[in-house]
């Protein structure tokens, strides 16, 4: 019987990936990221987690020199919560419906902080 590593839960590396942007004090290249992360992984796995990621807009990035630097579009782990609900609000075909059914399913506490956001009273 051979011994397999165990696979990673889904989006860690993302996630990984988006910590050492974060605390980054600029942009880096895939290389900086893969050094940053320490883990054992490819530079080209790297690269593609990150190229990745900006397809789905949550980084940008600029030319240095012969590959790409990278720079998170959102500032945190809140911000990227933010943003992928909003970009499966745009999903849906009926906005109102979505919000409705995303609303309804808030807890009480979640509802009243969401009227608090929205300068309502209950």
């Amino acid at each position: 019987m051979t011994d397999t590593p165990a696979r990673r839960p889904a989006g860690e590396l993302e996630a990984q990936v988006l910590a050492a942007l974060w605390a980054a004090a600029g942009p880096l290249t895939p290389q900086q990221v893969q050094h940053a992360i320490a883990a054992d992984l490819a530079r080209t796995t790297v690269a593609t987690i990150l190229a990745r990621l900006h397809e789905k807009g949550t980084l940008s990035r600029t030319k240095a020199g012969r590959a790409f630097a990278y720079t998170p579009t959102v500032q945190d782990a809140d911000g990227l919560a933010a943003r992928r609900m909003r970009t499966e609000l745009d999903r849906g075909r009926d906005r109102s419906t979505v919000l409705a059914r995303f609303v309804s399913d808030l807890s009480d506490e979640d509802e009243r902080l969401l009227r608090d956001l929205l300068g309502e009273q209950p």
